[in-house]
């Protein structure tokens, strides 16, 4: 028993002393100084039990801190919806959304938007963008974009259209997008333009939808080097799909008799024909066409020379256009059917405009029925300047002395150029005495018309060549083509006609 109170007065003794230490301790001298033993967990429980006296020491409990965080949450987020509700911003989609901790600092967001360009109604096309930090995400983001070309005027603009971007992320998702469109050879000055035209490239993944359509395109034959040219002037094929979209379009041109390689030097030129639908658009107006009276076999010549013939209003267009031509040019619908085989741009073409070269041959004395039969032979007649047929007349009339029948025969006359081929022609022909049809000496190369001059005969008059827009004629007759014409292909010799689109 004595050494059992022993041991309980020294353990008194020693709670005393410890007390006696820690109220030292607490002297103002040294207010932050601790008793290194004290870190005894024992010690610690006792000393906690024995310094109620000085409440600024007892640490908060913890369960008390988070359920304070919470309510002054709710209170702040109660504030700031109330706040945009008087605005005009509905709040409704921000119920997830973590907001920031005072109504100033939504106030600031909403200014800084405001700013920008956008109104109330543009931040409720798209309330998540209230989230977007202006440190952390606007700021930086915007002045990327301005950086790669976005002028600063229209920032408002390119995030009224994709607001999203205020979301990404500058070095991991919009510096690769930027990159890969550099790669593809997309002048750094177009950046801006591009963006702003399809600002959704920004979202996109490289090894998504972008790459495998500039390799399918690769693949039918278009050049690499152009697909720079053709990101800048219709980015939104980079984001079609091969399978449900270019390749269906593809494949059915192809069926119309399009050679594939030429269908692929008309996408370098005039890619924006990928964004035709092919169900709703494509196929109606080709059978639209042949409606009309176009030639099967020669559609694949048309929609070469003028591709955007795939996407208008082709009805409604050339309904009127062959009412035009049979009242006011007496040319009847199987003619204005050639007149588009031939050149299909006159279905774009304003009526005042075909009027002009019209009424002009009409008041040199040319009956209605001819200046017809001109226009089915030649339709480029009606794309002719007035001018330019004034001048070509007056040297056919004044200097030629020919009849006008002649004009009827060849209207391609008005077509060539009069200083740089019919007077220099003209000229070397009385030169040598010779007397020839305007076929004969116009409608053939500087090679050929040299060979014809050094001759010892002239050649027997032949059918006159198709003219048809975009490049090269179509000389019918054995006797006229070269070897090297002979030589090539039909689909080389497409290429040459549209070459020039």
């Amino acid at each position: 028993m004595s050494s059992t109170l022993l041991k309980r007065r020294k353990l008194l003794t020693i709670f005393t002393n410890q007390c006696i230490l820690f109220t030292k301790i607490k002297t103002p001298q040294n207010p932050r100084i601790q008793n290194p033993r004290i870190q005894n967990p024992f010690r610690v429980l006792r000393v906690s039990q024995f310094s109620t006296k000085f409440p600024e020491y007892e640490m908060p409990s913890v369960t008390w801190g988070v359920v304070q965080g919470k309510k002054e949450k709710l209170v702040n987020r109660v504030k700031i919806c109330d706040y945009l509700k008087g605005l005009g911003i509905i709040p409704d989609e921000l119920e997830n959304l973590e907001l920031p901790s005072t109504v100033e600092v939504m106030e600031q967001r909403v200014s800084f938007l405001q700013k920008l360009g956008l109104t109330v109604d543009d931040i409720n096309e798209y309330p998540l963008m209230l989230g977007c930090s202006m440190r952390k995400n606007m700021i930086p983001v915007l002045s990327y974009l301005e950086k790669i070309g976005i002028q600063k005027s229209k920032l408002g603009e390119f995030v009224k259209n994709y607001p999203q971007v205020l979301h990404a992320s500058v070095v991991v998702e919009l510096m690769p997008v930027v990159k890969f469109l550099r790669g593809l050879d997309v002048e750094k000055q177009d950046l801006g333009y591009v963006l702003m035209k399809y600002p959704e490239l920004l979202g996109f993944k490289l090894e998504g939808t972008m790459s495998t359509s500039i390799a399918y395109l690769v693949c039918i034959g278009v050049n690499p080097r152009d697909i720079g040219p053709m990101v800048t002037q219709y980015p939104y094929f980079l984001g079609m799909r091969v399978g449900t979209m270019i390749k269906p379009l593809v494949d059915y041109l192809v069926s119309l008799g399009l050679p594939i390689k030429i269908l692929a030097r008309m996408l370098e030129k005039r890619v924006y024909i990928l964004g035709y639908d092919l169900e709703e658009t494509v196929k109606p107006n080709v059978d639209c066409l042949v409606s009309f009276g176009i030639r099967r076999e020669l559609l694949a010549l048309v929609i070469a020379q003028y591709p955007t013939i795939l996407g208008l209003p082709l009805k409604a267009k050339m309904s009127s256009q062959q009412y035009f031509f049979n009242l006011k040019l007496k040319i009847d619908p199987e003619g204005f059917a050639r007149v588009v085989e031939k050149m299909p741009q006159v279905i774009s073409l304003n009526q005042h405009v075909i009027l002009k070269p019209v009424e002009f041959l009409l008041g040199r004395g040319i009956p209605s029925g001819d200046v017809a039969k001109m226009v089915v032979k030649c339709p480029q007649l009606v794309a002719c300047r007035v001018e330019l047929m004034k001048n070509s007349y007056y040297f056919f009339k004044s200097q030629m002395g020919r009849p006008i029948k002649e004009l009827v025969e060849f209207p391609e006359y008005f077509t060539y150029s009069l200083e740089s081929r019919i007077k220099p022609r003209y000229e070397r022909l009385q030169s040598k005495g010779i007397r020839s049809s305007l076929n004969w000496f116009l409608n053939c190369s500087d090679q050929r018309f040299e060979e014809r001059l050094q001759g010892d005969y002239i050649e027997s008059e032949s059918l006159g060549p198709s003219f048809c827009v975009g490049g090269k004629l179509e000389l019918p007759g054995s006797e006229i083509v070269s070897d090297e014409e002979d030589e090539s292909d039909d689909d080389e010799v497409l290429y040459k006609r549209t070459v020039s689109m």
